[in-house]
């Protein structure tokens, strides 16, 4: 709660910078899965064009991906676009730490792909976590493949001390 009060003036800006430069709603809402397989809508600030994967079905960002507004771009880099998701840590759907929620379609597959993937549904996913800010972006298997390793170590050393090194980390990660 006092995040998202300290957060009211950023997100004013970063909403009417949003509402200027493309057409669409400020808050985009997701299917997500949670804690123990369970689906939540997250919330993020827009960072793509509205309907961006009308004709392309569920895939991953690539670099200079053609869907992502040049605001949607600075948004990503910072890391800006996620803190709507305190939202979703004030209702439990999220925790401030934790593995990033992933979209059914993806967590289908990788489940498929990779042995015990679903064992980072064991905790509540959180906005950032030992995998954002020692990994990057997921845009193929193999980036994937190192987050999971992430992912693991993290919920195998969990631990306040952890949570604080990452959120102080990723301040660090935005910064830079």
């Amino acid at each position: 709660l006092i995040g998202l009060f300290i957060m009211l003036i950023p997100f004013t800006i970063i909403s009417i910078l949003i509402k200027l430069t493309s057409n669409g709603k400020v808050i985009y809402k997701q299917k997500r899965v949670g804690l123990n397989g369970e689906q939540f809508f997250v919330h993020k600030f827009r960072t793509m064009y509205s309907n961006s994967e009308d004709t392309t079905g569920p895939v991953w960002a690539v670099k200079n991906d053609p869907r992502i507004t040049p605001i949607g771009n600075f948004l990503r880099k910072t890391r800006l676009d996620e803190f709507p998701q305190l939202y979703d840590v004030l209702i439990g759907n999220m925790s401030l730490v934790g593995p990033r929620p992933e979209r059914k379609f993806f967590v289908e597959k990788l489940e498929k792909k990779f042995p015990y993937y679903g064992r980072r549904l064991s905790i509540r996913p959180g906005i950032t976590g030992w995998a954002q800010i020692m990994g990057d972006y997921d845009t193929d298997l193999d980036n994937v493949k190192n987050k999971l390793k992430l992912d693991f170590y993290y919920i195998e050393n969990i631990s306040i001390w952890l949570d604080i090194k990452i959120m102080i980390l990723t301040v660090w990660v935005m910064l830079r």
